[in-house]
């Protein structure tokens, strides 16, 4: 591969990598875990959930994560699962923007090191 079309190609990467690691600064609050909008039912036998057809208690949203090794589960208001929604996935999008910028570094690496030393620029 010739060194200027090497050159222009690390120099495209450098963009995007940049472009990347911009975006990281637009992402708001993040949480990992999940949420789940749950039904139950309960054991008295004249209550509405268990007559036919069910209706059954809910719904009720609840947050579930790890937390220091050890499974947290919260109940939250509708209004706290909106926003644990947007906070799940600004964490789904920083991570995905993490794995575009390990990509984009890969192959700036493998342009790097197919370069005699003495010709690698400094990035």
């Amino acid at each position: 591969m010739a060194q200027e079309q090497r050159e222009e190609q690390l120099a495209d990467l450098q963009r995007r990598y940049r472009d990347l690691a911009a975006g990281l600064a637009q992402i708001g609050l993040i949480s990992a875990g999940s949420l789940a909008r749950r039904y139950t039912r309960c054991t008295a036998s004249g209550c509405r959930c268990n007559r036919e057809p069910a209706q059954p208690h809910g719904p009720y949203w609840q947050w579930t994560a790890k937390v220091n090794g050890k499974t947290v589960t919260r109940r939250l208001s509708a209004e706290q699962a909106a926003l644990y929604q947007e906070w799940i996935d600004n964490d789904r999008r920083l991570r995905a923007l993490v794995d575009e910028m390990r990509q984009v570094a890969a192959r700036a690496a493998q342009l790097l090191l197919e370069q005699p030393h003495e010709a690698r620029p400094r990035v």
